[in-house]
């Protein structure tokens, strides 16, 4: 059967001449010392460990590099003892993460009074025990050194008796003038009921909702179709076929935590359930949505109109109009589908335009999706911010009309598409008042200033979805002067309660008593059953108008330019997050920066970059120095570097916001030349009347400018082995179940097949013992590259940051990677299809790592784990060149200051030190967020994905404490616990009821080992991936680079 390519770079898909020299380096990076050849070894400037490497090692050596000694710290314990506080034992909160307007019930793990962790609230039926990467990274934020320290009036330090004196005063002489209270969207019951409280004092006040992702055209629409302005829910899992237009409902739309559960329900195959959900994708640029999708179709972003013009008439039988091509066949194989599931379909939109959303009402309508997998019986509650309440705020402002603003959870000034108005507009308002943590854009501007607190330092609650509460409360003092935007409230308008007092008096008075609110904290949630579906009555009318207006949207310009989320930094108000920063793009993979993607069309017209001629891709990809375009739409520039990435419309720039902010909002912003890092994109947004508008026609030029990118997609290479990835469509699957496994038979034929291949050929011992075997699954179906589990991993695992300047000299320390394949022709952005591989320490039972170590640093435990000694480590980083799967990590500097030598926090290279935001995570105040199960490892140790043995063990020690077998309830790697899609299965494989047992007796046809024929007898099995295509395609695994692709398939010849 033919071999269908997959390829991780430009370079791996040409096999050229800098790929083919990349993967025959043992190092990728420069060595950290000077030759003896240009210097004398007496005045080398390298460390004793590095000399050590230089002359090679021996038992003798690694004695002598033993005798460096770790800074000693010490504990000093209580003077009176917490009666419910063990010291070294973790003690668990129910919380609720919520940043501008998004909540997630989670558990927080606190130890010895930190809150060190953040897992999904498994009792909350609303998110399941799901997470994401900012929530599992928010927990960095409450030791953030940005926060502010105390209240600010009038840019001078105060204390809240003073600062409350001054604003009831204000507040009190506002005469005519309207009090504005200007916020994100409040989820919180209790809040809201406060804020009425408030605004009934003040006969001029209002509330104003401002969401920086505004979700008002949905908003709209239903008001006009339904009579409801509010935003439904919506059931993924009774979905059989899915159509996205645009929304990335996987990672960054709306409540993804929730989606992605729902989705993934339906996208698991195994031989006894064939059926899966089908999942059409039309977009303007690769979104990790449209990368898990079945069938995928690239549009302008003004088109998005048309094509639901077009698939509303196709939906009702008739010949759709205004597109043509692949388009136009995507529409109707779409609305086919649609109608054949009637019932159990569903259509969603990311556009924020209220007509367009109009028409996607009309399609569900259209195809009985209400009631079904859209119900409005639990409507959800985030996202409620309408844009032209805040673009008449605004016009008040100016107008002079509004004589106090009140701001809490919005940055305006950072986030409105016209913050130069905003600004002029604040310079007319007599009281502003900021409530934040830290000092952002709009909050420099205010007069007074209030520092809030963390949510792990706050009592609360949010509502995130209509009948699903979760529960707020403190798991650490307050660290500063902070107090809650609610006690601020409930002060100015003279009731004396404490907030956390009105808090329970709230759900005491609606729960009924003391004892069923004691029961909802601990738990974390309150959860009513939703009342049957009554459903609302289609209004047609608008429907006609929204048509027309669709049908006017396209635009005549050459370029258009769409402004989009990243999974990371989101809407940017965790900006400073050093894990977020340093996740990389699932489908970009740079970290640090944002930038402009184009296509490979774009690429060669406007830069001369032909990335089917070796030597124009090895210049583009191999330079981190990438080429700058300026984009400039309704008046508005922004320079940024590009990014090519296949499957993007080929008139479309895409450029992400959150990036660009001010330097004081933290440390980890600053760009290395002072700067900030990338460019904010909030300014290219337009106001169209009812709602902003993510999209508009650009102007584009090319610079002589260069910048340099932070891109991991080409650091790790497989040397062209066989056999990494592993797909196959639904068709042949249905028609050959066995098809994967009969594959690797034929390919382990010529060693004995697959049973006596995985246990001969080794003269070492074979680790197959009786008692407790760790192993891994992950379906490849499962998993659209979110990164909570890269973050999860970073934060359990006490794995360093090392910043951008690192990152691009293949330095990064992730332990558990995302790696994103593509397959296709770059220049034909149908044809592109993705497919995301989490890539760890394989634990491999013939581990090619532990025989090359001279000093036993990594060896095999009995229970089949791949283990690091971290005291015998003298960094030879000989098992990092023998390890085929590139899955361990060398620290080059202290990044987290476990050496006691103060230099050794500098780079091992030169051009001057380590990016800031290294110095900063080794503050004693971001290092309180440090696993103290998990040793932090010194300058020159390596290390890897340990399974999180640190877990295993304690589950151990619980089990035998109750003199019982372990269970896999017993605890979940970091990785497997993040997983909202529930992507990853892990446990004792000797254990036949165990869940990854029962996962690879289910799936035995779907099971593949990565590079299985090179016979490290790998403990990670994956889940063949399982594509929704009618079609016979040429299914296959990451092929040799021996096998070119032939030139028809990518474009042109290869050259040179």
């Amino acid at each position: 059967m033919a071999k269908k390519k997959y390829w991780q770079s430009f370079g791996e898909l040409n096999n050229s001449e800098a790929y083919e020299k990349s993967i025959s380096n043992e190092f990728k990076e420069e060595l950290p010392f000077e030759t003896a050849d240009k210097k004398g070894l007496s005045t080398s400037p390298a460390s004793r460990r590095d000399f050590l490497k230089y002359l090679g090692f021996s038992t003798a050596a690694a004695i002598a590099a033993a005798s460096c000694e770790t800074k000693v710290r010490k504990a000093i314990p209580y003077v009176n003892k917490p009666q419910d506080m063990v010291p070294g034992v973790a003690d668990y909160y129910a919380t609720t993460y919520v940043s501008g307007g998004e909540a997630i019930p989670v558990v927080a793990k606190v130890r010895d009074g930190r809150p060190i962790k953040l897992e999904g609230n498994t009792l909350s039926s609303f998110s399941k025990g799901g997470s994401s990467a900012r929530m599992q990274a928010s927990v960095l934020d409450l030791y953030d050194t940005a926060r502010l320290r105390h209240p600010i009036a009038k840019n001078t330090a105060t204390n809240y008796e003073a600062i409350d004196r001054e604003i009831i005063s204000a507040l009190n002489g506002l005469g005519n003038g309207q009090l504005v209270l200007l916020t994100s969207t409040i989820t919180s019951p209790s809040t809201k009921q406060v804020i009425a409280e408030f605004l009934a004092k003040y006969p001029n006040g209002k509330h104003v909702t401002f969401d920086a992702v505004s979700y008002g055209g949905m908003l709209l629409a239903n008001e006009a179709t339904f009579g409801k302005r509010a935003i439904p829910s919506y059931n993924f899992d009774n979905a059989q076929t899915i159509v996205s237009l645009g929304a990335d409902f996987l990672c960054t739309w709306l409540s993804p935590v929730e989606f992605q559960h729902g989705y993934s329900k339906n996208r698991k195959v195994t031989e006894k359930k064939l059926d899966m959900s089908k999942h059409y994708q039309f977009e303007s640029m690769m979104s990790t949505t449209g990368a898990a999708a079945d069938e995928r179709f690239t549009h302008r972003p003004s088109e998005a109109g048309i094509i639901a013009a077009a698939l509303l008439t196709a939906v009702n039988g008739q010949e759709p109009t205004g597109i043509s091509g692949k388009l136009k066949e995507g529409v109707k194989k779409a609305a086919k589908d649609l109608v054949a599931n009637r019932g159990k379909a569903l259509v969603v939109s990311g556009s924020n335009n209220t007509q367009v959303q109009i028409l996607v009402n009309a399609i569900n309508e259209a195809i009985g999706a209400y009631g079904s997998t859209i119900n409005w019986n639990a409507p959800i509650l985030m996202h409620q911010g309408v844009d032209s309440e805040m673009v008449a705020l605004v016009q008040d402002m100016e107008a002079g009309r509004v004589g106090a603003l009140l701001v809490y959870g919005a940055n305006p000034v950072y986030e409105y598409y016209d913050a130069e108005r905003f600004k002029k507009g604040l310079n007319s308002v007599k009281l502003s008042v900021s409530f934040n943590d830290r000092k952002d854009e709009t909050t420099q501007l205010c007069k007074y200033v209030l520092p809030a607190p963390h949510f792990l330092e706050s009592w609360g609650d949010a509502e995130p979805k209509a009948g699903y509460v979760s529960l707020i409360q403190p798991t650490i003092n307050p660290l500063f002067e902070s107090r809650p935007f609610e006690q601020s409230l409930l002060k100015w308008t003279g009731n004396t309660t404490r907030w956390d007092v009105y808090l329970k008096n709230y759900w005491i008075a609606k729960l009924g008593s003391q004892a069923t609110f004691d029961k909802a904290l601990q738990d974390g949630v309150i959860e009513t059953t939703p009342a049957a579906d009554a459903g609302a009555a289609f209004n047609a009318a608008p429907v006609a108008q929204a048509i027309s207006a669709a049908n006017a949207m396209k635009k005549n310009s050459e370029y258009e330019v769409i402004v989009y989320q990243k999974v990371g930094v989101g809407d940017g108000k965790q900006a400073n997050n050093p894990w977020l920063l340093e996740l990389p793009d699932p489908i970009t993979r740079v970290s640090w920066d944002n930038y402009a993607v184009i296509s490979p069309v774009l690429a060669k017209k406007m830069f001369e970059i032909d990335l089917s001629d070796r030597r124009s891709a090895d210049k583009y990809e191999v330079e981190v120095e990438k080429p700058v375009i300026k984009v400039k739409v309704r008046g508005k520039e922004v320079e940024l570097p590009i990014i090519i990435i296949p499957g993007t419309h080929e008139n479309t720039i895409a450029i992400a916001v959150g990036y660009g902010r001010d330097k004081n909002v933290g440390r980890a912003v600053h760009a290395a030349d002072g700067g900030s890092l990338g460019k904010n994109a909030y300014p290219l947004l337009s106001f169209n009347g009812s709602t902003f508008e993510w999209n508009g026609q650009a102007e584009i030029a090319k610079t002589d400018l260069t910048y340099k990118i932070a891109q991991g997609q080409t650091h790790n290479s497989y040397e062209g082995r066989h056999g990494v990835i592993r797909e196959v469509t639904h068709e042949e699957y249905k028609k050959e179940p066995a098809i994967i496994r009969n594959e690797r038979k034929a390919e382990l034929k010529n060693y004995g097949g697959i049973e006596k291949f995985e246990k001969d050929g080794t003269i070492y011992p074979v680790y197959d013992r009786p008692g407790i075997k760790w192993g891994m699954s992950i379906d490849l179906n499962s998993c659209f590259g979110c990164g909570a589990c890269v973050v999860a991993c970073h934060i359990e695992n006490n794995v360093p940051i090392v910043g951008k300047h690192e990152v691009m000299r293949y330095h990064d320390m992730h332990w558990l990677r995302i790696d994103r394949y593509f397959s296709g022709n770059p220049n034909d952005a149908e044809s592109i299809q993705t497919v995301f591989q989490p890539m760890l320490c394989q634990h491999c039972d013939n581990a090619p790592c532990e025989n090359v170590c001279p000093v036993a640093a990594t060896h095999h435990s009995s229970e089949g784990l791949n283990m690091m000694a971290y005291n015998r480590c003298i960094g030879t980083r000989y098992c990092a060149n023998n390890c085929p799967y590139k899955v361990r990590r060398f620290n080059w500097a202290d990044y987290t200051g476990a050496d006691s030598f103060a230099n050794n926090q500098q780079p091992l290279v030169d051009e001057g030190k380590l990016d800031d935001v290294v110095l900063m995570m080794n503050d004693d105040l971001t290092r309180m967020v440090l696993n103290p199960d998990v040793t932090v490892r010194s300058r020159g140790v390596m290390e890897k994905c340990s399974f999180c043995v640190q877990r295993a063990q304690a589950g151990k020690l619980e089990a035998k404490k109750q003199n019982r077998p372990l269970q896999d309830s017993d605890f979940q790697t970091a990785c497997q616990q993040a997983c909202s899609a529930d992507a990853i299965v892990f446990g004792n494989a000797n254990n036949s009821q165990s869940a990854i047992s029962k996962t690879r007796q289910e799936n035995d046809n779907r099971i593949y080992f990565a590079l299985e024929d090179i016979h490290t007898l790998p403990n990670v099995n994956y889940l063949a991936k399982v594509r929704n295509t009618a079609e016979i395609s040429n299914h296959g695994v990451l092929t040799g680079s021996e096998e070119h692709v032939a030139a028809s398939e990518h474009g042109a010849e290869h050259k040179g």
